[in-house]
């Protein structure tokens, strides 16, 4: 039974297109121009493009960091 878009498990261990582009709240673009372009890990099942939660976590901990403004 597959879940509904809105209860994805945090301990899924991948995530396929749709799930990853609501999970990173990037379009499909966007994710294919990372897994292209090599900063975003990802496999296939048959057909099935799958991205793995560590992928996820990697590309996510290497996008620049949003400058602290001092007050």
């Amino acid at each position: 039974m597959r879940k509904s878009p809105d209860r994805i498990d945090t301990e899924t261990l991948a995530y396929d297109v749709n799930d990853a582009m609501r999970v990173l709240s990037i379009g499909r673009n966007k994710l294919y121009d990372e897994i292209t372009a090599g900063r975003l890990d990802a496999r296939k099942v048959g057909r099935r493009t799958v991205i793995p939660r560590a992928a996820i976590e990697a590309w996510l901990s290497n996008l620049p960091r949003v400058a602290s403004t001092a007050a």
